[in-house]
């Protein structure tokens, strides 16, 4: 089991947002980090493990989504950090953080690994999509900004999965 901390010590910033407001923003960040990381290696695994007649369509796609969700990954824990605060970003963590649930190891054809993404895609737009009204609310509008910008690229990826999915 990982031991996470329950009070991060905050460092010292200028920014002007305050203390117990980023506490706040860092732990939404946080869980956003556990959640990044784990879907980010989920679309891996539907990489690495993709067969049959689209293989190599898809096995692209879910690399490039990857990517972009790497990308996520430093956005995320370099705003944690930029407020003070320490990114949780190692892998036991995002495992035991992660609102998301494990993938299906058993996922073998491309419709199998479109579905099993575009579940995690939906849950995880979702977490993204709370966190732009809670750390707005909390008067952090650049995180809320950074928010919507992952947003706006789940949303498409999901709605590139469902695609796939119509008959």
């Amino acid at each position: 089991m990982v031991a996470i901390p329950s009070k991060q010590k905050l460092y010292d910033t200028r920014i002007d947002i305050a203390e117990d407001i980023r506490v706040k923003v860092i732990n939404i960040l946080n869980q956003t980090l556990a959640a990044t990381l784990d879907l980010k290696t989920q679309a891996k695994q539907a990489h690495w493990n993709v067969k049959g007649t689209d293989f190599y369509q898809l096995h692209e796609l879910f690399d490039e989504m990857a990517g972009e969700l790497e990308e996520y990954v430093d956005m995320v824990a370099e705003r944690v950090t930029a407020l003070g605060g320490t990114a949780l970003g190692t892998a036991r963590i995002a495992a035991a953080e992660s609102i998301l649930p494990e993938y299906p190891l058993d996922a073998v054809g491309g419709i199998e690994h479109i579905t099993a993404l575009a579940d995690r895609y939906s849950a995880y737009g979702k977490h993204v999509r709370e966190a732009i009204d809670t750390t707005d609310e909390l008067g952090d509008a650049d995180t809320a900004d950074m928010y919507t910008e992952i947003s706006r690229t789940i949303d498409k990826r999901l709605w590139f999965l469902e695609a796939h999915l119509v008959k």
